[in-house]
Order: structure tokens, then C-alpha cells, then sequence
């Protein structure tokens, strides 16, 4: 079926119609008032020249009588034709005393108000418009002064042919103006929305393109592109967590099941059973630790809890969460010190706390004996920021990046204490709270920054 030429239901039809309309309503409403303006300012100006006329005569009237008005009258006439003026005094019965017309005109009452009259001049016979206005005189003669208004009317009628060919051009222009608006508008969404199609097509690399003009449309592609990054980088954590989880979860499920199937062996001890048992046990709970900590990080990573973040002194709460791990600390013959100052912040009190203990969990498993783990509170333009460094070996360079990934341990052991989730956590937190996670190695030692946003 073929489409018709003009798609009503198209967007782009009706922004353009919308255009068009408006721009021709406030058109035409303008030209109107300017063409209505401009009459009246004539009219008001004729009639403001004939009434003072009027009352010019009249006053010779009053002072010279019927013979002195004629007079007046013949000598206004001489240049009548040049000022478009036009007179005419008749007696009670209508005959023409003085003036450059031929007849008082029938149905016209002496005084009756402002008229428009079509008459004949004397001079040339011919017929002419006239606005004009009549007076009564004391001896019941007749006064009529008017104005020529085939000018006004020739004027009137330019005047209405110039607001008619503007109203065209502004047709014209606001349909120019309407096309080249939505086809600047339209040009971006149809970026956007091939950008849209190839992302959900698969291509979570595509991006919506920048122009560079640094417009409205481009601080929006920005924010979009920002928004995308986002995405694939969820995406890309969820994808390798699914695959850490696969691979890692594999052995502990494999071990449980064979742990089970001792159980159910007849030829075992009861204290091989009860060992076990015990070790089946220790394996339930290292995967209930995982999971417990995955569901953590999908919390924060979803941001769930915004609602009850609240002024946190965050002195007080490095003080008592180093409190708690001080006997551990001791126990290995390790020292823990604060240094710096920082003000509250609004934050979730509770998962702050998991993340400081996550950070000192990592530097109490790697602190050799006799060494000091040192938390830095720092206040900068950027944020806080929370530092937890110890003295033990550090890590590869190579290797910082990949410390805050889901089921990453740099220890080859990979013992049940360690599933490689405490720093991911931390990571998700720092996120939850508009900030970052850091690490490098220092002289002797890593140290792990955490920056949130005040």
C-alpha cells in the first residue's frame, strides 16, 4: 500500500504544523494591529483637521457673518485641491453659497456627526469620496468641511496588500523555519535512536555521537554516554561475577558432595563421620558467607539504602570499628593507629563500618608481626578519604586493578577465609556513595584509599 505524501501521524509533520500555526496566528495578529493602528491614525488626523477647520469658520462666522464665511471659504478654496480640502456652505434650502462642491448632499442633517459621501467637485465634475462633518449655523445656512479620501483609501488599500503579502512571507518563513527546526531536532533523536537499536542489538560499545557544539542536544548525549558507561560496566561485572561464580562455587559444592557421600559410607569410623560432618558444615557456611556477601553487594550496587543515609561522624566511627579489631590486631602482635581528622558526612553508617572492617580484615591477613596498620582520615576538595595501609608484601603492580573485582585473590591458597569478595564489597559501598576505591603499593606495604563524596 502506498503511503500517502503527508503523514499526519508523523511527529515531525505535526511540530512543523504547530510551527506554522503560531507563527502565523502572531503574524497576522500583529500585522492586524498595525493595519487597524495605521487607519485609525489617519481618520483621527482628518477628523482632528476638519473639526479645527470647522470651528475656524464657524469663528468667521461669528465675527463676519454670511459674507465674511463665503470669503474665508473662497480663499481656503484656492489651494483646496492641493491640501485635498473640500467646502461647501448652502443656505436653509440647499443652494450653494460658496465651496468647491455642487450640492449639499440629500441625506445628510446639518450637524448630524461625521459621514462618508461620495460628491462631485465643481472645478472637474468629478465624483469624489469624501469624509466630511456638518455644522448648523445660527441663520440656518448649511457648513460642510471634508476631506478627499481617495487617498486614504488608495492608501488603505496598499496598506492591506503589504499585510497580505507579509502574511505570505511569514507563511513561507515559518515554514522554512519549522523544517529546518525539526530537521535539527529529528537528526539527533535518529542519533540517539540508532545508538538505541545497535545497543539492544548486542553492541553495548556503541555511543551516542557528540557534534561538538557543545549545545543542549550534546550535554544530553553526554549524560546519555555517561549513563551507557554505566550499564556496561554492570553488565561486564555481572557477566564476570556469573563466571566467578560458576568456577568459584564449583569446588566447595564438589568437596560438600563428597563430604555427603562419606556420610552415607557404612565401612566409616563414627569420628570419620563426625569429621565430616564438620567439614561438610564448614563448607555450608563459606557458601552461605558468599552468598550473604553477593546479596551485599547487589544491595549497594543498586543503591538500595540511599533513604537512610544520615550525618555520620565519621571520627567516632573509625575510632570504635578499630576498638573491635584491636584484639585481633593484638593477637598477631600488630598495631593499628589513626591518623587525620574529617568532619560528617551524610552516608549508611552500617555499611561504612562493613567496609573499614573489610579493609582492615585484608591488611590483618597480610601484616607481618611487629608491624603497624595505619587508617588515614583526610578532609579535600574531592571528598573523604579513608586509607587503610599496612606493611606487608603489596602486591604486583599489574595486579591493583583487578583487587576490587568480584572472586579476586592474589592468594593462591584460596583458603575458605578468603573468597575474594571483601574488596568488591568495599568497592560497591564506595560506589553507593558517589565515590572510588583506590589501590597502590607503597614503600613497604599497600594502601587501599577509599574516597567518598561529601
Amino acid at each position: 500500500m502506498r503511503k500517502p505524501l503527508i503523514q499526519w501521524r508523523n511527529a515531525r509533520t505535526r511540530l512543523v504544523l504547530a510551527s506554522v500555526i503560531l507563527s502565523t496566528v502572531m503574524t497576522a495578529a500583529v500585522l492586524t494591529l498595525v493595519y487597524l493602528t495605521a487607519n485609525r491614525t489617519i481618520a483621527n488626523e482628518t477628523r482632528s483637521v476638519v473639526t479645527a477647520e470647522l470651528a475656524g469658520l464657524a469663528d468667521e462666522y461669528e465675527r463676519m457673518g454670511t459674507i465674511g464665511l463665503i470669503r474665508a471659504i473662497e480663499r481656503r478654496s484656492e489651494d483646496a485641491a492641493a491640501r485635498d480640502a473640500l467646502y461647501l456652505l448652502a443656505d436653509a434650502q440647499g443652494n450653494v453659497l460658496a465651496g468647491n462642491l455642487v450640492g449639499w448632499p440629500k441625506d445628510v442633517e446639518p450637524g448630524s456627526g461625521w459621514v462618508e459621501l461620495d460628491l462631485i467637485k465643481t472645478e472637474s465634475g468629478e465624483s469624489v469620496s469624501i469624509s466630511a462633518a456638518s455644522i448648523k449655523l445660527p441663520l440656518y445656512e448649511r457648513l460642510l468641511v471634508g476631506r478627499d479620501a481617495s487617498a486614504s483609501r488608495k492608501f488603505d488599500r496598499v496598506l492591506l496588500r503589504s499585510v497580505g503579502l507579509s502574511l505570505l512571507a511569514a507563511l513561507a518563513l515559518s515554514l522554512l523555519t519549522g523544517w529546518l527546526l525539526t530537521r535539527l531536532v529529528f537528526s539527533r533523536l535518529a542519533d540517539i535512536a540508532r545508538t538505541s537499536e545497535d545497543i539492544v542489538s548486542g553492541d553495548l560499545s556503541r555511543r551516542i555521537p557528540l557534534r561538538g557544539t557543545g549545545d543542549e542536544f550534546d550535554q544530553m548525549a553526554t549524560t546519555l554516554n555517561g549513563m551507557l558507561d554505566q550499564n556496561e560496566d554492570l553488565i561486564s561485572n555481572l557477566r564476570m561475577t556469573t563466571n566467578s561464580i560458576a568456577h568459584d562455587l564449583r569446588s566447595p559444592l564438589s568437596r560438600l558432595r563428597q563430604r555427603v557421600e562419606q556420610l552415607t559410607d557404612v565401612t566409616r569410623t563414627d569420628a570419620e563421620r563426625d569429621t565430616d560432618a564438620a567439614r561438610a558444615l564448614a563448607e555450608v557456611d563459606h557458601l552461605l558467607r558468599v552468598f550473604s556477601q553477593l546479596t551485599e553487594i547487589s544491595r549497594a550496587e543498586a543503591g538500595l539504602g540511599r533513604d537512610e543515609f544520615e550525618p555520620v561522624d565519621v571520627p567516632a566511627l573509625v575510632h570504635d570499628v578499630v576498638e573491635f579489631y584491636e584484639p585481633v590486631a593484638a593477637d598477631k602482635n600488630v598495631t593499628i593507629t589513626i591518623e587525620g581528622d574529617a568532619g560528617p558526612i551524610p552516608a549508611h553508617k552500617t555499611l561504612l563500618a562493613q567496609a573499614l572492617s573489610n579493609l582492615l580484615d585484608n591488611a590483618l591477613r597480610y601484616a607481618p608481626a611487629g608491624t603497624t596498620i595505619t587508617v588515614k582520615l583526610a578532609q579535600t576538595d574531592a571528598g573523604l578519604c579513608l586509607s587503610v595501609r599496612d606493611q606487608g608484601p603489596g602486591v604486583p603492580d599489574a595486579d591493583l586493578s583487578r583487587l576490587s573485582q568480584p572472586f579476586v585473590t592474589l592468594d593462591p591458597s584460596r583458603t575458605n577465609k578468603n573468597s575474594g569478595l571483601g574488596l568488591a564489597l568495599v568497592a560497591a559501598i564506595a560506589r553507593m556513595h558517589g565515590g572510588t576505591i583506590e589501590a597502590r603499593n607503597r614503600t613497604t606495604g599497600l594502601e587501599i584509599k577509599l574516597t567518598l563524596m561529601n
